[in-house]
């Protein structure tokens, strides 16, 4: 009975490998300086108490730090801890040089996030002992010619989604292997929000049809899941949650946004301009890079008492730095005029048109379009700042790049 057990279960197969980099930023600071190792360290934006750890250290973990804590509250709870002012270019780097590192063992199907990506097995890699291996030399890899410090969580599943699930399960340097026949145990251990695609909104939702639980969950029919999801993604949800495969839904961009918290000498009504007007460029450049356009552009600013003006611009399709410019100086001028001093700027655009759905308007001004692509070609041949608009001269290096977490751009590119 026995033996036959168990070759069952050498016959079953995983068609995909997720990976997940451990503490990723936090990790990459402590491979850099020795000094850090084994001890408590969180990535922060900027130095202040205001702000917020973007990632810990398993050692600032073990204390009840948490990503989102803010460093006064991280200080509380972990006197010793270190605050490392993320670097952007590092992250990057190390991304690369891990993806190679991944790339001597199977090829990289797709990069998820900068701390994530999926391979997809293929022939004799499906088979257990294959793809274990295959796990390991990965680990084997990134320790050898990455860095020592450097761990990652791997799963191994049916397909990508459960892939995912599974790198999750065993953190740090874990290895999870989910067989079609171990879906539902496996699953059964976790909380509903430890499933993708199940955050805060959709827990609230699923709690409001009486679902709870795991159990209840997986025990609901593809018809149940439609209607709560509303539609063909809860159909979805309920083959992924089957081991099936299914392939990936093509996403467009709905929308660009950039936010930054004021450094305590930018916090007054001309540094806040300043540094709202740098992030109005920077979408701009974005939207190019990219090839959209858009029709509206959004305004916030949070001031220092918790209260937070919103306001909104729209016009037509637009891709050019002058148009978006204008239409911020008109919501500005809009601002409350508060005691209460800003302390963090946002901006975004939204109703995306991508290049080939563009519609041309006889008001569209092709001289401005073309000015701003020249500036966008002077600054990735010369460097960035290399041209820019006078009203940013005095925030264009006042603070530093941020961490990308879903895009990963090449070394060295700006990113907010």
């Amino acid at each position: 009975m026995n033996r036959n057990s168990d070759s069952a279960e050498t016959q079953e197969q995983v068609n995909w490998l997720f990976l997940d980099l451990n503490s990723y930023f936090a990790s990459v600071e402590q491979q850099m300086n020795p000094k850090l190792r084994g001890k408590p360290v969180a990535v922060v934006p900027m130095i202040a108490d205001s702000t917020c750890c973007i990632a810990v250290s398993y050692e600032a973990k073990k204390f009840g730090v948490k990503t989102l804590t803010t460093v006064r509250e991280a200080r509380r709870l972990c006197p010793e801890i270190t605050f490392i002012s993320g670097n952007h270019n590092n992250y990057i780097e190390y991304h690369h040089k891990i993806i190679a590192a991944v790339e001597n063992c199977i090829h990289v199907t797709a990069v998820m996030s900068i701390d994530e990506m999926a391979c997809e097995l293929i022939g004799s890699e499906r088979k257990i002992p294959k793809a274990t291996e295959i796990a390991n030399k990965i680990k084997q890899r990134i320790r050898a010619e990455v860095g020592e410090v450097l761990t990652c969580s791997i799963g191994l599943a049916p397909n990508r989604f459960l892939a995912k699930v599974a790198s999750d399960m065993q953190k740090p340097n874990g290895l999870t292997t989910i067989l079609p026949s171990t879906i539902k145990s496996n699953l059964l251990k976790l909380k509903l929000r430890d499933l993708p695609g199940i955050g805060h909104n959709m827990e609230v939702r699923l709690n409001k049809f009486g679902i709870r639980e795991m159990s209840q969950l997986l025990d609901l029919s593809k018809k149940d899941l439609a209607g709560i999801w509303g539609g063909i993604n809860g159909e979805r949800f309920y083959e992924l949650l089957l081991g099936r495969q299914l392939p990936e839904i093509e996403t467009t961009r709905g929308s660009f946004s950039h936010s930054h918290v004021l450094p305590p000498d930018l916090r007054n009504g001309a540094g806040a301009y300043a540094v709202a007007q740098k992030l109005v460029h920077k979408l701009g450049v974005r939207l190019r890079k990219n090839n959209y356009w858009c029709q509206e552009l959004f305004l916030s600013i949070r001031f220092i008492d918790g209260s937070k003006w919103t306001e909104r611009q729209g016009f037509s399709e637009v891709q050019d730095n002058f148009t978006l410019l204008r239409a911020f100086q008109k919501m500005w001028v809009k601002r409350p005029k508060k005691s209460s001093p800003p302390v963090k700027i946002g901006v975004w655009i939204d109703k995306l048109v991508p290049n080939d759905l563009h519609n041309f308007s006889f008001f569209e001004n092709q001289k401005l379009n073309t000015l701003s692509h020249s500036m966008d070609a002077i600054n990735d041949k010369f460097g960035r700042n290399a041209i820019y608009f006078g009203g940013i001269e005095t925030t264009k290096k006042a603070f530093p790049v941020r961490i990308a977490f879903s895009n990963i751009p090449e070394v060295d590119e700006e990113e907010d």
